[in-house]
């Protein structure tokens, strides 16, 4: 159970339970949740990831793929079964890079609509930062698990398949639910197309890639970051938090541990130097060594250098010490503001 932000509006008596579906570029996730506005308290009920790679190819096509489509529906099939099975009172399915790029998104969408009853709603850049800022920093700001609160504002990087999200705020605030920036006005947001499956397909086309091809892609990275950094004034941040697969998969491999443990994870404090570490030896193993790593998700194989990449620049080219990485992120977004709207 976890601190979550307090959803503005009419507060509900005790909790309701709602599901939540992020999809990504490169994954499909649910998340089922008693969500209760009164206590500030999240439960969950069910977490699931899938590796779906509905993003596959889109960057070159500019279409979602046949396969990609069908593997993507085949798992949002299982997860409604789920959602109707857990007696989940409101739905909510967000969809991300992926199909804001894709010309034929309005086939996923009628696909989706059969499925669940209702439309993916097809986030901009800033809705999309704005619920994973919500999701990833209350507890933060709480002081979790018993340690003091750690200093904003905070940056919070989320690093997905298509597109890498930077929003900089503040903690939420208890008197209305609402998240800061540093002068109290707002979050600052941008995206940036440089996701994990995005740069690997445009830039790390050998196994493992070859040293031309990581400078390009560092060098792709690197004017995005810049950019980012202008538009929400990243110099400001005292504190930055990582969200999403690639995040969490470095964190944990630099933990060292046998095998993905997301209590473990939560809230790790990474340094710069282990990144940089996990990164150039990620990059320097080919996909089948990448699959023998204990943490690893067999599906994030082929794409974890690129996200690594990713990662370590950010911390490179904004001067962080360290990353603190969440497992909670854009799903409990989603959750939290189903819980304000009944």
């Amino acid at each position: 159970m976890s601190a979550g932000p307090v959803p503005p509006g009419p507060v509900p008596p005790g909790p309701v339970r709602v599901a939540a579906i992020d999809c990504g570029t490169n994954s499909l996730r649910l998340l089922v949740a008693d969500v209760d506005t009164g206590l500030r308290r999240l439960a969950d009920v069910v977490r699931r990831m899938e590796i779906v790679r509905l993003g596959q190819g889109v960057d070159a096509t500019g279409r979602l793929a046949p396969d990609a489509l069908d593997r993507t529906l085949h798992t949002l099939a299982e997860y409604a079964d789920i959602i109707h099975r857990s007696g989940a009172t409101s739905v909510r399915m967000v969809a991300t890079s992926a199909t804001r790029d894709a010309a034929n998104a309005a086939e996923f969408s009628a696909a989706v609509t059969m499925i669940l009853g209702q439309p993916p709603e097809v986030l901009t850049g800033g809705e999309e930062a704005a619920l994973s800022f919500a999701g990833a920093t209350a507890e933060l700001a709480a002081g979790a698990a018993g340690e003091s609160p750690l200093p904003g504002p905070y940056l919070v990087v989320d690093i997905g398949g298509g597109s890498t999200e930077f929003v900089l705020g503040s903690a939420v605030q208890p008197e209305d639910g609402q998240p800061k920036d540093g002068g109290g006005d707002g979050l600052a947001a941008c995206s940036m197309d440089i996701g994990c499956v995005r740069m690997t397909e445009r830039h790390l086309h050998d196994d493992p890639p070859t040293a031309a091809q990581i400078g390009a892609a560092t060098a792709d990275i690197d004017a995005a970051i810049a950019e980012a950094s202008a538009a929400v004034r990243a110099d400001r941040a005292r504190t930055l938090v990582g969200l999403a697969g690639s995040v969490t998969t470095v964190a944990g491999i630099a933990l060292d541990l046998p095998a993905y443990d997301p209590e473990k994870i939560h809230h790790a404090r990474i340094t710069a130097d282990q990144v940089h570490e996990v990164t150039q030896n990620l990059l320097s193993l080919t996909v089948a060594q990448r699959r023998e790593i204990g943490v690893m998700h067999p599906g994030r194989a082929d794409v974890i250098g690129a996200g690594a990449l990713v990662l370590d620049r950010i911390i490179t080219n904004l001067g962080f010490a360290e990353v603190i990485t969440s497992e909670h992120d854009i799903l409990d977004g989603i959750a939290w503001s189903l819980a304000r709207t009944r």
